[in-house]
């Protein structure tokens, strides 16, 4: 039987998987969320022989239930390939007493090439089984590396124009120059005079522009998000969890049925959350270890059970994280509500018009499975030097929040379960940084400069993604103010 999709905002609203794939958001700005977490149909035991693949499928086709064996295993078959630059997608490196799960291997060098090698083929497949004509509009906000892999996914695949909005002064010099000089010709970049919550607000807005939407209709247009507020970008990410837990019991860390934790660094939750569900999946996960930078919005809501975005935004050295409002908690906020749209909605127009929402004791006990941790700038500095001098492994900033946050949940609760802690980055992406860390006395050096130091100390090949920029023309210059957003979409479509 296939599942069915509801809003988290209005129970009256379904769609099948390819249906809310094709539309990103819910009519009405809620996002889509399965009726219930199917189980994974496979024996623990069996994981440590999969390959990725192989575990993919074996996710996908449980959530992604009106696509066909033959498409869903096609879709993974051009997703998963040689775009990866390690023969083992995503592979587990033991540093200390954690597991970081090297995430950062596909075209782009961040975690969201995870998803995003998939997305475009399955929505190119959904459009084809939902006999969609219109041109499909892939509208997105970045926060520094969504954009690049969106956009690495969706250049030049026939049907779709895919337009990034990012904040011009929240992102690392790699991660912009990533963007603004990927070639295709149905591509689009956008730099905002604003912080990522102004690109992600102006981007939901558009979505549920009721007159926009129409006239795009009439262009022969419709919005998608690549983000991983579709759930097309995230049942991907629930895969690496699961093959994660595979490798565990590879390596001899787990025995079959031992939980373990996770560690993920958390901007908009959908890392996170993918997690979530391969708990409910049938995964044995303990602790859910939450890590923020000093935009510690979600480290107060797990404490307090409120969330307040009212408050000083920071730009930090991990800045895929710098967010205020991590729109995939919604879906969480959701299942500790009892599925209940009504009371969700009320969450979410509290925060819209009033910028905080409190949740009752009662689901404030369900989230006991999470424990929320934030890490300064200064600590993020300190553990990038630490686990280098002592490892003789470089991690990125993201990664680093990750690890410092491991180490003050350990040190509080003496908690050591095996923890995977989940590395987002390639620290090449943010090699001033991480630089900086280590103690580079290169002052005056360029981003390139850095990228070569730290080449000679980490050993490491400098990834393709990285020297493909070096002398790469600039394609995309426009900047704007957030109020333009809107008219710029209207230009590049011509309507």
């Amino acid at each position: 039987m296939d599942l069915v999709y509801r809003s988290t905002r209005n129970g009256e609203e379904t769609a099948s998987a390819s249906e809310a794939i094709l539309k990103g958001l819910t009519s009405d700005g809620g996002l889509f969320v399965p009726d219930t977490i199917p189980k994974l149909g496979i024996e623990l035991g069996k994981l440590a022989d999969m390959s990725y693949q192989e575990i993919a499928y074996a996710v996908m086709k449980e959530f992604l239930t009106d696509f066909t064996e033959e498409e869903l295993k096609d879709c993974i078959k051009n997703a998963y390939d040689d775009k990866f630059d390690t023969e083992e997608i995503a592979p587990m490196v033991k540093a200390g007493d954690a597991y970081y799960l090297e995430l950062f291997h596909g075209a782009t060098i961040a975690f969201k090439d995870m998803a995003l090698s998939i997305l475009p083929y399955l929505l190119v497949t959904a459009a084809k089984k939902n006999h969609v004509e219109n041109e499909i509009v892939i509208l997105t906000a970045t926060s520094g590396d969504t954009g690049k892999a969106a956009l690495a996914g969706f250049a030049d695949v026939p049907g779709t124009k895919i337009i990034v909005f990012y904040p011009k002064s929240g992102v690392s010099p790699i991660q912009e120059r990533q963007m603004i000089t990927q070639e295709g010709e149905n591509t689009y970049v956008i730099g905002i005079r604003g912080n990522f919550d102004d690109a992600q607000t102006g981007v939901k807005k558009m979505f549920a522009n009721e007159e926009l939407g129409s006239k795009m209709q009439e262009a022969g247009y419709q919005f998608s998000s690549a983000n991983s507020i579709n759930i097309g970008r995230l049942v991907p990410q629930i895969v690496y969890y699961v093959k994660a837990y595979g490798d565990l019991l590879k390596n001899g860390a787990l025995k079959e049925g031992e939980p373990m934790n996770v560690v993920v660094p958390t901007g908009n939750f959908g890392n996170i959350l993918a997690s979530f569900y391969a708990k409910q999946m049938g995964i044995p996960i303990g602790k859910f270890i939450c890590a923020s930078n000093q935009n510690k919005v979600l480290f107060d809501f797990f404490q307090t059970g409120s969330y307040d975005r009212r408050r000083e935004f920071y730009v930090t050295s991990s800045p895929s994280m710098d967010i205020l409002i991590s729109s995939n908690l919604e879906r969480l906020i959701y299942r500790i509500a009892g599925n209940d749209p009504k009371q969700c909605a009320a969450f979410m127009q509290a925060l819209t018009t009033e910028g905080a929402y409190t949740i009752s004791e009662e689901m404030k006990d369900q989230l006991s499975e999470f424990y929320g941790g934030y890490a300064t700038e200064e600590e993020t500095a300190e553990k990038i030097k630490d686990v280098y001098e002592k490892e003789h492994y470089v991690i990125d900033t993201h990664t680093a929040v990750a690890a410092a946050v491991y180490d003050q949940y350990v040190e509080e609760t003496g908690d050591k379960t095996p923890a995977v802690i989940a590395s987002t980055a390639s620290p090449y992406k943010f090699a001033r940084s991480v630089m900086e860390a280590v103690g580079s006395e290169q002052e005056d050096a360029s981003d390139f400069e850095l990228v070569d130091e730290l080449h000679e100390i980490s050993g490491t090949e400098i990834p393709k993604a990285v020297e493909d920029i070096r002398t790469a023309a600039i394609l995309h210059d426009t900047v704007c103010e957030v109020d333009e957003m809107e008219p710029e979409v209207k230009k590049i479509l011509g309507i």
